[in-house]
């Protein structure tokens, strides 16, 4: 098992911010939250609502990265990177639109 240091610790938090945007809001992934919200509605079930929070979603999209993490740092610590520049580069663009 692999102990989890700094830098592996701020990729996954950025991996998981960028998944956990990607299933919540991002239009790519708005007819997949659709089909789960007709069949799971948000307002009545539990299932339903997860993919309306980010912070309820990122716990077990953390919990994902975490539990690969510790089969195989180095395949995650790949895809990790690529999804925290991904986040970079969106937080980025936020706050230069924002001045």
């Amino acid at each position: 098992m692999s102990t989890l240091n700094i830098l592996d610790f701020i990729l996954l938090a950025l991996a998981t911010y960028r998944v956990a945007r990607l299933l919540v809001r991002d239009t790519i992934f708005a007819n997949l939250r659709n089909r789960i919200w007709n069949r799971y509605p948000p307002e009545t079930t539990r299932r339903g609502y997860l993919l309306t929070c980010e912070w309820c979603t990122s716990i077990y999209v953390g919990l994902g990265f975490v539990s690969w993490y510790t089969i195989s740092s180095e395949v995650v610590r790949f895809f990790a990177v690529a999804l925290a520049l991904s986040a970079m580069a969106g937080l980025l663009t936020a706050y230069e639109d924002r001045n």
